[in-house]
């Protein structure tokens, strides 16, 4: 693969243990049984930071002056997403890995991501809500599987039993 340009895989990321579940699936199903470095995939891992004034858009009067304070909570969760991301791949002997955090709401990020480094590929978490959650939360992973224009892989993670 020295000559040739590998091709973009992006996995997408939040808080969430589905979509680290979904990164650490990939590595161990994608890129490290066939050696990360022969990988015919370069990985891309994207974290879509909301934007303070979308997470306090219902506060009503006086939310303005909370949203420096909610910009700064919102960074320091990205970069614990980001660092998280970097010692599962790391953990995993995976160290040619662009890790990215992008501001906006993740359906948008993701499909933007998708767009700007020509992935063919896209990996995302399932966080297994039921219809109605769906509906009114709205799902990433239903969104990216139709709209961005690559594969898009959705990992659900097993659920434990009790």
């Amino acid at each position: 693969m020295a000559t040739e340009e590998k091709r973009a895989m992006i996995v997408g990321i939040d808080d969430s243990a589905h979509s680290l579940y979904a990164l650490e699936w990939t590595l161990d199903h994608l890129l490290v049984p066939i050696s990360p470095v022969n990988s015919p995939f370069k990985l891309i891992v994207v974290h879509a930071k909301p934007l303070a004034s979308s997470a306090v858009s219902l506060a009503g009067p006086g939310a303005a002056d909370v949203l420096p304070y909610v910009d700064s909570d919102l960074k320091k969760i990205a970069a614990r997403v980001i660092e998280k991301a970097k010692e599962i791949c790391i953990a995993r002997s995976v160290h040619d890995v662009v890790l990215e955090v992008m501001e906006g709401d993740a359906r948008n990020v993701l499909c933007e991501a998708v767009e700007k480094h020509h992935a063919s590929m896209l990996v995302v978490g399932s966080h297994g809500y039921g219809a109605i959650k769906r509906a009114v939360l709205g799902s990433v992973s239903d969104y990216c599987a139709h709209h961005a224009h690559c594969t898009v892989m959705i990992v659900k993670k097993p659920k434990t039993k009790h």
